[in-house]
């Protein structure tokens, strides 16, 4: 996965607010969005290299197992994201105005 790209380098965005040409900085929602869809993207290729290893079709178990490990690491980076989200949410909702 490539969090490094999702997250706008701090400098350039301080530079950018001296310059008052402030690039828009990508939302949360988009993030997550990618997030989601390249976790989606790596599950699906899993599912295809394990229908590939169920018909004895497979080149090497070495990338095939490479890639569900992949999909296996997205998939708990996905969750503990949305861990993260529900309990802001929760506790959001325990503050008392």
């Amino acid at each position: 996965m490539r969090i490094q790209s999702l997250v706008p380098n701090a400098t350039n965005l301080l530079n950018n607010n001296k310059a008052q040409s402030v690039e828009k900085a990508p939302e949360f929602k988009d993030i997550l969005k990618s997030i989601i869809s390249e976790t989606q993207d790596l599950r699906v290729k899993d599912q295809a290299n394990n229908a590939i290893l169920a018909t004895g079709q497979m080149d090497s178990l070495d990338s095939i197992m490479i890639d569900m490990e992949k999909a296996d690491i997205a998939l708990q980076f996905t969750l503990q994201i949305r861990n993260k989200i529900l309990d802001a949410y929760q506790e959001i909702m325990r503050m008392q105005i």
